[in-house]
């Protein structure tokens, strides 16, 4: 392994699974080596049916330290929460 080879993230849709999940990290030359070692490396038990490997590089995140003035604007639109109706007694809670 390489390690000036670019850091790729893998992510893998289970099974079962309707969306991609984190599955980790590794090197690779480009993204065809890259989806073979992620397949080598988080697929040994057949536990997925897709791969995705994304440039560590192109991936773009929040700053955990600026969550409030990221979510906080959300908090006042009460539409979005279910909290402002009753319900039925037919109806199940989970």
């Amino acid at each position: 392994m390489n390690n000036d080879w670019p850091l790729w993230e893998v992510f893998i849709r289970g099974k079962g699974g309707l969306s991609h999940r984190h599955a980790g990290s590794l090197h690779a030359a480009d993204p065809a080596m890259a989806l073979d070692h992620a397949r080598d490396a988080y697929t040994r038990r057949m536990e997925g049916v897709s791969l995705w490997v994304v440039p560590s590089a192109q991936i773009v995140a929040s700053d955990p330290a600026q969550a409030g003035p990221l979510f906080e604007p959300a908090e006042d639109k009460i539409y979005r929460h279910p909290t402002f109706y009753t319900i039925p007694d037919n109806v199940k809670h989970l």
